[in-house]
């Protein structure tokens, strides 16, 4: 019987052997969890470098492209001054020559038959002038008015409030002031322009919430247009025949009344009625322009009777219950350019 005695090893000599285990793969197979992979070479390295640094370079410039097509879209861009100049000056040649256009072809229709007297007396042209200038600065009045109303907020609070009212308000001041306008006597000129000018500030209030929706722009654009419009129709009316166009007051007072049913439809009408609506939208706008348009050229001749009447000794001289109703046609015809021009945009 033989006896085999194994003897294990103590930490003393294991110690002593762990510089050699170190060097041992089975060490370095303990400390690294994958092996070498001896495909990627120095070669590849550098191509795959290379390759990560085209990939970034092309993110950056994706995005650098996608920032200035960001800043392209919503940052002005650059004009030059004599390019935008002379686009300035053709725009203006441009509607110099529709509203020429206009004026001839409605002179041509509308005014054959010129006055026989020689002409505007002196009397008859210095009482237009100054119905003339009285319309202008109730114009002025309002737009400062409005813009005044809208910078200090009191838009806002009109808004914010009972619509119904503050509309059937407005609209009672509005009235009021002018009925105590035109019946206070031309000599009492301190109340008489009093009350016209609180007539001018609430004809501003109910136009200001416009300032608010629509752009600057848009709004000159507008008034451009009005003033284009009312000044050809005034120059036929002031050249036509003397009391050749009175007789359109009836049938202008029945046209407003079907602009202002067709107003109130959208109140009335339920909202599936679309053809509807829209037939008394279109009733609205462009028969309302078409309205004011004959009481611009009414109120004209109206204004050049009673010019005459004045200097007969009739009546007193009062321009400004004459401008009154330039104003009325001012502002009809304002708000109708206002709306077919933000139409117009929304299409775009």
């Amino acid at each position: 019987m033989s006896f085999t005695i194994t003897l294990r090893a103590g930490p003393a000599r294991l110690a002593s052997k762990v510089p050699q285990l170190a060097g041992a793969p089975t060490f370095r197979a303990f400390h690294q969890s994958t092996a070498k992979n001896t495909f990627f070479t120095s070669r590849t390295a550098s191509l795959v470098a290379r390759s990560n640094a085209k990939s970034s370079n092309n993110i950056l410039s994706r995005l650098r492209g996608a920032s200035r097509g960001y800043r392209s879209q919503y940052e002005p861009n650059y004009v030059d001054p004599a390019a935008r100049k002379a686009q300035l000056f053709r725009k203006l040649l441009i509607g110099g020559a529709i509203f020429g256009g206009t004026l001839v072809t409605i002179n041509a229709v509308f005014n054959r038959e010129t006055r026989t007297d020689g002409g505007m007396p002196a009397f008859e042209r210095s009482y237009l002038n100054r119905t003339f200038m009285h319309t202008g600065l109730g114009i002025g009045i309002m737009g400062l008015s409005a813009y005044q109303m809208v910078q200090s907020g009191f838009v806002y609070r009109l808004m914010v409030t009972n619509p119904w009212i503050v509309g059937i308000g407005g609209l009672a001041l509005s009235i009021g002031s002018m009925i105590a306008t035109r019946s206070i006597e031309p000599d009492n000129y301190i109340p008489k322009y009093a009350c016209w000018g609180v007539f001018n500030a609430t004809q501003a209030a109910l136009i200001a919430p416009l300032m608010t929706i629509a752009p600057p722009a848009l709004l000159a654009r507008a008034g451009l247009y009005t003033l284009a419009m009312m000044g050809s129709i005034s120059f036929v009316g002031a050249t036509a025949k003397q009391d050749k166009y009175l007789y359109i007051g009836g049938p202008l007072l029945a046209g407003a009344a079907i602009v202002a049913v067709s107003g109130f439809a959208p109140l009335v009408l339920p909202a599936t009625a679309v053809r509807t609506l829209a037939i008394s939208e279109s009733l609205w706008l462009y028969g309302g322009l078409a309205v004011f348009g004959g009481f611009t050229l009414y109120d004209v001749q109206k204004v050049l009777h009673h010019a005459r009447l004045a200097q007969a000794g009739v009546i007193k001289e009062d321009p400004v219950n004459e401008s009154i109703s330039l104003e009325l046609d001012f502002l009809n015809i304002f708000v109708r350019m206002v709306q077919i021009l933000m139409m117009q945009q929304r299409r775009k």
